[in-house]
């Protein structure tokens, strides 16, 4: 067998996966049309562009009512707020999960509380959300994160007993669908981003679905600078502008007409995928759920065995980056995640409620052994290269697994 790459041998795959963002004349075309039209920007609200986006993207999740802003973090405050969600409230997030979704809450002026996750899947842990409900509890963000969806017929069973707003943050999860229902649809706000390594893009810009036209008439308003949106044009609020620009927008429907190409290129590739990782030794494949009817993935995240291999999720990807395989170690665990710094930040929240910012003393095990030592996240390029770039991809952990006592001794374990 050839000498791994990392150690000096020729790697497994030289030809580079499929770029990203794609692009093409199209692109160019409503581009140069926003240009000449002399409406760049996103007042005032709604735009030509911007209008057939919110309307065609909610045609693709099955959901009315849609709003388009700046980016997909604040939609996740804008929903907060929206929700009348503010000072001293506490909205429940897992702890494993990009930084924006424990800020949003925060930026609205509410308490973020991290729960744990399931091991089968690293989404949000039903059982844990329960746990950690309150008084002072009024939401709840499940984040549906890889190539999974969060358990949402547990979650909508929780929230509705407890009378809980839900806010879902699909940041990875466009043209996914739970029971046959799109992601975003289930709760009184779906969140979704549409920056430019996100599977549908505008290089900035995200996405609100609204549960009812009450709500989506505030998160407008909230949006665009507090005017009022409502049929009656009375309902003002405290708002900013968070609105997306026509030239987003134009984007962003161009990458609409290419999406449902893409979303079943990934979803044959990741069932190829399920079926050859389970046959490596020291893999574990996340659970398939089988609600989960159609799979739309930002990033594939499978777990890797420390105590098979002989170190941890960070060399296994050096290794797989080396020969030649888009391989990350994905988010750590909000409580040890440097990019989330709440007592750094100039909001009152951290301050007036230091117990819930103890992280020094938070012990979050799943989320943890995720985060710090199992989980590897491939880029989805991969599942764009056929079958053969899922196959390199299996060639390659092999690879590594056949010369993991190599590694071990030359140190390229860090140890």
């Amino acid at each position: 067998m050839d000498r791994l790459a990392i150690l000096g041998g020729d790697p497994v795959r030289k030809e580079p996966y499929p770029a990203w963002p794609v692009f093409d004349e199209r692109d160019v075309a409503a581009v140069a049309a926003v240009l000449t039209s002399g409406r760049w920007g996103g007042f005032p609200y709604p735009g030509p562009q911007t209008a057939t986006f919110t309307r065609r993207f909610g045609e693709l999740q099955g959901a009315e009512h849609v709003v388009a802003a700046a980016n997909g973090t604040v939609t996740m405050e804008i929903a907060c707020r929206a929700a009348g969600i503010g000072w001293g409230d506490e909205v429940i997030v897992p702890a494993f999960t990009f930084q924006a979704t424990a800020a949003a809450p925060m930026a609205a002026g509410a308490i973020p509380v991290l729960v744990d996750i399931d091991p089968q899947t690293y989404c949000i842990a039903p059982q844990a959300v329960e746990a950690a409900i309150t008084g002072r509890t009024r939401a709840i963000i499940p984040v549906h994160l890889g190539a999974q969806m969060a358990d949402m017929d547990a979650i909508m069973e929780i929230a509705e007993r407890h009378d809980l707003i839900v806010i879902e943050d699909c940041a990875h999860a466009h043209g996914s669908r739970w029971r046959g229902r799109g992601a975003g649809a289930f709760g009184h706000f779906g969140s979704f981003s549409l920056q430019s390594s996100k599977i549908l893009t505008s290089g900035e810009g995200g996405v609100l679905i609204c549960r009812d036209e009450t709500l989506k008439a505030r998160a407008i308003s909230i949006m665009d600078c507090g005017r009022p949106h409502d049929a009656q044009g009375t309902l003002y609020t405290m708002g900013a502008n968070y609105r997306m620009a026509e030239l987003q927008a134009a984007l962003a429907n161009v990458g609409l007409e290419r999406f449902p190409e893409q979303l079943q290129q990934r979803q044959e590739a990741a069932a190829y995928m399920d079926e050859a990782l389970s046959e490596l030794p020291g893999i574990r494949v996340l659970k398939r759920e089988l609600r989960h009817t159609t799979r739309s993935f930002y990033r594939y995240i499978f777990a890797m065995d420390p105590a098979v291999y002989g170190f941890t999720h960070e060399v296994l990807c050096d290794a797989l980056e080396k020969e030649g395989i888009p391989a990350e170690l994905g988010y750590p665990p909000m409580h040890r995640y440097d990019l989330f710094q709440p007592r750094l930040s100039r909001l009152p929240v951290p301050s007036a409620f230091p117990e819930f910012f103890d992280y020094d003393h938070l012990h979050l095990p799943e989320a943890e052994r995720a985060g710090q030592r199992e989980a590897v996240w491939l880029d989805e390029c991969i599942f764009r290269a056929g079958r053969q770039g899922v196959d390199d991809v299996v060639k390659a952990i092999q690879k590594v697994y056949d010369q993991r006592s190599l590694l071990v001794e030359t140190g390229q374990t860090g140890r």
